[in-house]
């Protein structure tokens, strides 16, 4: 799939500036100054993140009220629900908070709604059992902030909220004891983009302060915040990336027996970063609540003995085996489904339905295609008496209100710019498809259906040194919004050495001048032809160190290549 590359910009005079400052490449600061660091204090703080730079709980709105309901709870001995949604960032910010408050009070307990049964979010089902075991105080993490109705519901049950969520709240708001979340109107605290996972904390460090509780009773659980960060893709800036950069200290160096147990199954034996907490350890927890039951993850994350932890994380490593399996099957089969269709190279969208796709790999699946056919993908199966499934957007394109647009066709919907999800009648599919497909080609700019390959900056092979790769490696973690630098090099030409692996993957032998570099290209075959030529190429790159029989060597994990322009 042919890609637009976009290069990004910088001011010459803030990067000249900076560059005055720091005495780093050029290059460096470039990208420093894109990414809003264009004083020598402001690069200071990105590369040396410190937990003193964490802001007051106490500034966010509902803090107080929140912190005293609990007091009150802890002093009249009720019962207390800490109640998440089943996903990574619900499961780590109910274990977070099961352990930190159960560390000092101990009439509590945990509940996460089953995914297929409940649905997302706080559930009518969650509050009966509140109701029936005699709970009277729920504290619900990343999720809650548009139950109104439900938390209504508890209230004439006598059963109070503290809600902690992260989600854009809408005009109105839940009657909740206490609402915990940035992002609603009148809350002043400084920093907006918090995971579920990360307002708990905010919560937990409140309590530690007003119970004389040492930092090590919140800080200990930075492993699992780090996680959630690192799955729920919200922004690696300001707090979220202090915070992951000391979660990762503690995954590297101290991680609960749960984390340690899936790095265990996993085979993880080098050093951890934000990527694979990503690809390794999200996947099998998220499988937990796609496959089966969400709560045997938190019963992971709680668990203090290594032995019974190493047990649950078997179950979720079959969970995810599992997924994968059905994830693989349903990707090749719905591939055939388009490839079928006559209609696919006329089509600005991609709507599937069949009813035997398992539930908990749609979404995944929808995101499969758009690797293939870069456009708003639909993957719909049956679930009891109606249609459901899960739908992604292609950069840039809101997919939510397209959504929107078809409500006439829908049994209901929710979601935002990027993902979604709906259900709709079975015998509604064909004229919701035919209606998606208009909306997205009324509304959708042409430039949307081509992906974009956003590069920071042009370099030389010169500026690829050891120096360079080690500050290069010190803007970890990275994130959206602190992406991995990604790089173009110009009027490069094969050595002679390239080669094809496995008929799928490109070994590029690259030189420039005089300087000389080896890359990965991964399923880049359609390209060899290209490095074949003998011409000249573009070759856009991320920059990467290679460990072999103990000698370090730099290499490129090659993105696109294109023929060089005269």
């Amino acid at each position: 799939m042919e890609k637009r590359w976009k290069v990004l910009s910088a001011e010459q005079e803030k990067v000249n500036s900076l560059q005055k400052e720091l005495k780093i490449n050029e290059v460096i600061c470039k990208i420093l100054v894109q990414r809003g660091f264009d004083t020598f204090e402001k690069a200071k703080e990105f590369f040396r993140p410190q937990l003193t730079m964490l802001h007051n709980p106490w500034l966010m709105k509902d803090m107080e009220k929140a912190v005293k309901r609990i007091l009150k709870a802890i002093k009249d001995e009720e019962k207390i629900l800490i109640y998440g949604d089943y996903d990574v960032d619900g499961t780590t910010a109910v274990a977070t908070m099961y352990q930190f408050i159960n560390s000092f009070y101990h009439n509590i307990e945990f509940y996460i709604p089953h995914r297929y049964r409940e649905g997302y979010g706080v559930s009518k089902e969650g509050i009966d059992y509140a109701k029936k075991n005699g709970f009277t105080l729920i504290i619900s993490l990343d999720c809650g902030i548009k139950s109104i109705d439900l938390i209504a519901y508890a209230k004439t049950l006598n059963i109070d909220f503290i809600i902690c969520d992260h989600h854009l709240p809408d005009t109105q708001l839940p009657a909740a004891v206490a609402i915990l979340n940035p992002k609603q109107p009148g809350c002043g605290y400084p920093y907006k983009e918090l995971c579920g996972c990360g307002v708990g904390f905010k919560l937990m460090t409140a309590l530690a302060e007003e119970l004389g509780l040492p930092d090590e009773s919140y800080l200990c659980y930075l492993d699992l915040l780090a996680t959630a960060i690192a799955a729920d893709i919200v922004p690696m800036t300001g707090e979220n990336r202090v915070m992951a950069y000391y979660g990762l200290q503690r995954v590297n160096n101290n991680p609960c027996h749960g984390i340690k147990a899936l790095m265990q199954l996993a085979g993880v034996q080098k050093e951890m970063f934000i990527t694979n907490l990503v690809f390794i350890i999200a996947p099998r927890v998220n499988a937990a609540g796609r496959m089966d039951d969400a709560k045997k993850a938190v019963q992971l994350f709680i668990e203090k003995d290594c032995d019974k932890a190493l047990e649950f994380a078997e179950l979720l490593h079959i969970d995810n085996t599992d997924r994968r399996t059905a994830d693989s099957a349903i990707t090749e089969e719905a591939l055939a489904l388009i490839e079928e269709n006559e209609l696919t190279d006329i089509r600005m969208t991609t709507v599937l339905y069949q009813e035997h796709w398992h539930k908990g790999v749609v979404g995944i699946v929808a995101s499969r295609l758009i690797e293939t056919y870069y456009r708003p993908t639909i993957v719909l199966t049956r679930s009891g008496e109606v249609a459901a499934g899960s739908a992604r957007s292609v950069a840039g394109f809101n997919l939510y209100e397209a959504i929107h647009a078809c409500k006439e066709h829908l049994l209901g919907y929710g979601g935002h710019f990027a993902a979604a999800g709906m259900t709709l009648l079975p015998e509604k599919v064909e004229a919701f498809t035919n209606m998606f497909e208009e909306v997205v080609r009324n509304t959708i700019q042409p430039e949307s259906l081509t992906p974009v390959l956003v590069i920071d900056t042009e370099v030389s092979f010169n500026d690829l040194t050891h120096s360079f790769y080690r500050i290069i490696h010190q803007m970890e973690p990275y994130g959206p919004e602190n992406m991995r630098p990604v790089f173009v090099v110009r009027n490069v030409m094969d050595s002679g050495n390239s080669k094809l692996i496995k008929d799928q993957h490109v070994k590029f032998c690259l030189r420039q001048n005089n300087n000389s570099f080896k890359g990965i290209g991964f399923n880049m075959a359609e390209k060899f032809p290209l490095v074949e030529s003998k011409k000249p190429l573009d070759v856009v790159f991320t920059l990467e160190e290679n460990e072999w029989n103990g000698q370090k060597m730099l290499q490129l994990k090659v993105q696109d290549v294109r023929l060089s322009q005269d």
